[in-house]
């Protein structure tokens, strides 16, 4: 099931960017943060695929989602322009960042390709 995030939470599960200047993960599994607005078409259409996501990797993955209307300081903080944005997040390494409504195969293909993790 995909998670609600606010700033409060994203700081302890993801990545506390008040304190660490450089990328520290602070969950235990990979994840995918969906920042996304409830006017927004795309963010819809995404919307259940994501939920089948964490659905077939429960335990694999996380998915997090962030309301870029109520949490304007965390969409500036990662310079979202336009939703549907998604940081995919690997345990170790970089995070990545893709922009746009993407079908699920696309979605699949990141996980394993980015995440590292497979079904």
């Amino acid at each position: 099931m995909t998670e609600l995030l606010t700033k409060e939470t994203f700081l302890q599960k993801v990545f506390n960017y008040e304190i660490n200047k450089e990328w520290k993960f602070e969950g235990d599994v990979p994840c995918i943060v969906d920042f996304y607005a409830d006017w927004c078409g795309p963010c819809k259409m995404v919307a259940p695929i994501l939920e089948e996501l964490s659905n077939e990797y429960q335990g694999k993955i996380n998915i997090y989602k962030v309301d870029t209307e109520a949490e304007q300081e965390l969409a500036a903080a990662f310079g979202i322009r336009s939703i549907p944005s998604m940081l995919f997040i690997p345990k170790d390494g970089e995070p990545q960042m893709t922009q746009g409504a993407l079908p699920k195969f696309q979605l699949e293909q990141v996980v394993q390709d980015v995440l590292g993790v497979t079904k």
